[in-house]
Parts: structure tokens; sequence; C-alpha cells
């Protein structure tokens, strides 16, 4: 009786269910027995033969809609690198604690790692070892070949041998891809293994299919099979598809064939909506996802997840296919919007890359004729191929062209700078020689005590050592030490004799000030004589002082000569003063005398001929001063004459004055 309940209810169930099938493939119509027949026809084994028949039914599995192909493979070639160079600085981001270590760290914590054999484990670890010590002994290497270069190297001919470090780097990372190797060797293995398996589980799945079994027998058999197929790993990547089409095409057939019953069919596909609810909830918080790699890679895994959810109920199958799509949609547009913007920086790059080329070529092109020349344009070079490396990468397919042309322009650059230098062999050899008699001159001299004389002659030794070119390197060292210890010998005795006089310059200094002083705050007498003597005081100590420092020297002169001028000219004036009153007070005694006349008369004539006198003295000296040419020595003697000249004109002014007392 049980048993009857049971298998009626199985088949209204069943009924149900296929009537339901049929309604959502939109076919108005019951299954008759020979629909029946038809169906259980298509899954015998002689028409299913190893693989099913896709292509025999046209009832496919909900979760092979197109929603299958919703992920977006859009890597294009010209940006794999970026992406790789993505993955790179996600490492460098979760691993940022390796940042502060150094080579040999590195390495010790390589050796280390590989130690474990579980490659899975450690695979990112070892990824983010190599990039960071990558990184550094790239900088090694191009601090090896700046030095390389600026010890007058060519790049032509610079070669990197690896240190003991990278040798024990690459013998640690050796170990590991051998074990990535065997691991992927294994798990090639494993995945053929897991084919047959599966194969095996879609040959059970046809028994199920086709065996009479009741319903609960067959459910539990149906699901502990679908349990099995998870728990099988992945198998090769050019069976999956084949085989996920054959397994739900046979899901289908036995959907369609037990026809679960309609609450359990309702609870299974209520537990699907929920988890492709979930997996619509981790797509949207993907776009949160900064890095476009991580954000894509998890979309596939989640369209993965997808696949393997079963159906949903009907009325929700488009709205949570929409959902999913959309935040997939989303993902994709950020994702092609990232590359499109990389694709146009990588575009700017190379332009900028081939404005570089143009200059590299442009001084590769020019013809030098000098060393000075060969090592302006060297150091051009330099900082061309330095902001070369701060530009970033072009396209992956323009990349390598570009990087090759500006490679050679920089490496004929450097043929044509060696051909010119090895044509500069004799002419260095010629140097060396010159630069040897120089170096004989000097030390004929440092040791000599004429300092004037000497130091005159070592700095025009030094002045011809700048025009002389280069000697052959191995002895550039060597003669420049030569010659340099021969004039600093000299310079340093020269300068421990003269350092002792400084002091007693700088006493004379203030000494003199002193003097200036004193001879600013004198006043002259009545008596020419007593002036006269006071004078010459003055001068004989300003004399008997002695040097000052060579930077005062001529200031303090100059003020020390105004100062004696001053007094003498002042002295004049007063000496003519007191001549003119006498001379006037004696005409005014003559007058009065009648027997003077002739007395007048004679001492009229004696300022006339001295009047003319000083008028033509005058005349010659103005005439003279006009041919004095431009020099400091010219320029000294022009003061002189004109002192006299105007000492003559205040002379002549006198005598004019006393002729006028005559008349």
């Amino acid at each position: 009786m049980e048993n009857k309940e049971q298998l009626n209810q199985s088949s209204e169930t069943n009924e149900g269910i296929e009537n339901e099938r049929i309604a959502s493939k939109g076919v108005k119509k019951s299954i008759d027995g020979n629909e029946k027949k038809k169906i259980i026809k298509l899954i015998q084994p002689d028409i299913l033969p190893g693989k099913v028949r896709v292509e025999a039914h046209t009832c496919v599995a909900e979760s092979m809609t197109p929603e299958s192909n919703a992920v977006e493979d859009e890597t294009l070639p010209e940006i794999e690198e970026a992406i790789e160079l993505e993955e790179e600085e996600d490492l460098i981001e979760e691993n940022n604690e390796l940042a502060s270590l150094s080579k040999l760290q590195l390495v010790e914590m390589l050796e280390e790692a590989v130690k474990e054999t579980d490659v899975q484990a450690i695979k990112d670890k070892v990824a983010a070892i190599r990039l960071h010590f990558n990184k550094l002994n790239k900088e090694d290497i191009d601090n090896e070949l700046e030095r390389f270069l600026q010890g007058g190297g060519e790049a032509v001919s610079f070669q990197h041998a690896e240190d003991p470090l990278e040798q024990r780097f690459n013998e640690a990372l050796g170990i590991f891809k051998a074990n990535r190797a065997k691991l992927n060797e294994d798990m090639e293995k494993q995945k053929v293994e897991n084919l047959a398996q599966k194969q095996a589980l879609l040959e059970q799945l046809k028994q199920i299919i086709a065996s009479d079994e009741s319903l609960k027998k067959t459910y539990d058999d149906f699901r502990a099979l679908q349990d099995r197929w998870k728990e099988i790993g992945q198998v090769p990547a050019a069976e999956n598809a084949n085989l996920w089409n054959n397994y739900h095409f046979l899901v289908e057939q036995f959907f369609d064939k037990v026809r679960i019953g309609r609450e359990l069919r309702d609870l299974d596909m209520k537990k699907n909506l929920d988890a492709k609810i979930d997996l619509c909830e981790k797509a949207e918080e993907l776009l949160d996802e900064k890095s476009m790699t991580k954000s894509f890679k998890a979309l596939q895994k989640l369209h993965e997840e997808w696949k393997e959810i079963g159906p949903v109920p009907q009325d929700k199958k488009d709205e949570i296919w929409e959902r999913f799509k959309a935040a997939s949609d989303k993902i994709n547009q950020i994702r092609r919007e990232h590359y499109s913007k990389l694709q146009e920086e990588q575009n700017a790059n190379l332009e900028t890359k081939k404005a570089l080329c143009e200059k590299a070529e442009e001084i590769v092109n020019e013809e030098y004729a000098s060393v000075n020349a060969w090592q302006k344009k060297s150091v051009e070079l330099s900082e061309v191929f330095n902001v070369w490396k701060t530009v970033g990468p072009a396209g992956k397919k323009d990349n390598e062209a570009i990087w090759s042309r500006f490679k050679s322009s920089m490496d004929l650059f450097f043929e044509k700078k060696k051909a010119f230098f090895a044509s500069m062999k004799d002419r260095q050899t010629e140097n060396l020689e010159r630069k040897t008699q120089l170096c004989v001159e000097a030390e004929a001299l440092m040791e000599s005590i004429d300092w004037k004389n000497a130091a005159d002659q070592l700095k025009k030794l030094q002045e011809e050592w700048k025009t002389i070119g280069p000697v052959p390197k191995r002895h550039t060292d060597k003669i420049w030490k030569r010659f340099r210890t021969a004039c600093d010998t000299f310079f340093n005795r020269k300068n421990e004799h003269f350092s002792g006089r400084r002091a007693e310059e700088e006493a004379n200094l203030a000494a003199k000030k002193a003097l200036l002083e004193e001879i600013k705050a004198f006043q002259l007498g009545t008596n020419r004589n007593d002036n006269l003597e006071a004078i010459k005081a003055f001068q004989k100590r300003w004399i008997e002082i002695g040097f000052v420092p060579m930077k005062q020297k001529e200031a303090i002169n100059k003020e020390y000569r105004q100062l004696i001028d001053d007094l003498f000219d002042a002295m004049r004036k007063n000496q003519n003063e007191l001549s003119t009153k006498e001379f006037r007070e004696m005409m005014e005694g003559l007058k009065d005398d009648p027997e003077a006349r002739d007395k007048v008369r004679k001492e009229r004539n004696t300022p006339q001929i001295r009047v003319q006198k000083l008028r033509d003295e005058i005349s010659v000296l103005e005439n003279n001063i006009g041919f004095f040419s431009n020099s400091k020595n010219s320029e000294l003697m022009k003061v002189e004459y004109e002192k006299k000249i105007n000492k003559a004109k205040e002379d002549l002014k006198v005598l004019e004055a006393k002729l006028k007392m005559t008349e």
C-alpha cells in the first residue's frame, strides 16, 4: 500500500514537472507515451557512447545560457605587459615589508622559503622576493654601467658578471622552478585522471537516468554523484567545455526523467537563487576594487561559480541574471576605460621616446673634432638616456622597436667616439712627452726662493699644461700627481714664508692709519721752515713704518699722498699771500720816495720776466700732456704734470697781481 501511494505520488510529481519543463520551453502540450519514449531513447548508451552529443537535444541547462560567456577576455596584446606590471605591483603592495630588506636578506629568505615543498603555499612569496631582488639588482647593474661609462668605457662593451648573491639567488630560484615544474607535471596528470573520473561519472549519470529505481533512491544517487563531481578537481582545458556541456545536458535529462516534486525543486531553486544573489553582491563589491587584475580574476571566478549553481525560479531567472550581468558589464567597462587610458599613456610615452630618439640621432650625426666636444656630447647623450629611463613603457608592439632605435644611436655614437680616441693615441703619446717636460721644469723651480719670479714661471707652466690634450689613460694620474706635487711644494713653501709677514703688515697698516690721523689734525704755522720740517718728519715716519697688506696698499698710499699734497698746497698758498702782502707794502712805501722811480721799474721788470717764463712753461706742459698714451704708467705721469701745471698757474696769478701793484 505504501509502495503504491509512493508510486502514485511519484507519477503525479513526474507529470507535473514534465508539464512545467515543457511549459518553460514554450511548448503548450502534455507529454504522451511517445514523447516519453523519445526522451528515454535520447539517453540510451548506444545513442550517447562515451560523450553525450549535445546537438541531439535542444534542451540545455539554464547555466549554459549566454550568462556563461559574460566575462569578457579583452586582454589585448599591447596591454599584456601592463597586466603583468599590475600583478607585480599587487605583489609589491601585499609584501611591502620586503622593500626594506637588502639583497642578502632577500636571498636568505628565498633559500629558506624553497625548503617548503608545497609550491602553491609559497609561490606568491617567491614572486614577491624575486621582484624586490630584481629591482635592487637592476639598480646595482645600472650603477655599475654608470661607473663604467664615467670611467671612459663604452656601453657596447659593458658586460655584467654575476656576483655571488646573484648566483645564490638563481640557485634557490632554480629549486623553486624545478618544484613548480614537477607540480605542474603532477597537476596535468591529475587533470587527466580527473577527466577520466568525471567521464566515469557521466556514464554513471546515464545509468541513473536509465534506472527504474525509486524516486528517493534515484535522487539520493544523483545528489551523491553531484557532490563527487564537485569534489573532483580541474580537467585539461581542451576538454573542459565539452565535459561541462555533456554534464549539464545529462542533468537536464535527469530532471526531465525523474520529475522531482515541485516542492523539492522549488526549494532547490530557492537555494540556487540565494547562492546567485550572493554572487551578485560579491560582483558589485568588486566595483570598489582598485586593482584591475584582481577584480577581473575575481569576476572570472564568480562566473565559474555561477555555472556551478543550478537553475532558479523562472520568474527570477532574467532578473537575477540581469543584475549579475550589470555588475559584470560595469567591471568590464571600468577595465576597458582603464586600459584605454593606459594605452593613451603608452602612446604618449612612445611619442616622447621618438623625440628622444631624434635628439640622440642629432647628437650622433654631428661631427666632433676635439676631446672636449666628445666629452660634452657624451654628457648630453647621457642626460638624454637618463630622461629615457624616466619615461614609462610604450605599447608592447612598439616598445622593443623604439628601444632598438634608441640603442642603435647610442651604440653608433660610442663606436664613433671610440674610433676618434683610437686616432688620438699618437697625439696622446706626444702630449705625455710635453707634460713630462713641464714636470721637469716645475721640479727645477719647486725649491727656489726667488718667490715672485718662480711663482710667475710656475703659473705660466700651469697655463701651458691646460692647453695640452690628454695623455694615455694609464699615465694620466701619475703624470698629473708629479706636476701637481712640484707646484704644491713651491707654493706651500711660499705660503709658509709669507705667512709670518701678514701680522707685521697688519700692524704697519694700523700705524699708518694712526699717522694719517695726525697729518689730518696738523695745522700749518706762519714759519715756512717749521712747516717744511714738520712735513718731512711725517714723510720719514711713513717710510719707516714699512709695508702694509697688498690689498690696502694702493688706497692708503693714495690717501697719504693727497694729505701731503694738500699741506704743500696750503703752505704754498700761505706763502704766496704773504709774499703778495709784503710786495704791496713795499710798493706803498716807494710811492712816497721821489727817487724810487728806478727801483719801481726794476721791481716791475722782474715779475714781467717771470710771468712770461711761467706762461711759456705752462704752454709746454699742457702741450706735452696730450702725448701720453692710455696706460697705468702714463696716468701716473699725467697726474704729476697736472700738479706742475696747477702750481705754475698759481705762481702766475701771484706775479700778475704784483704787476698790477707796480702800475
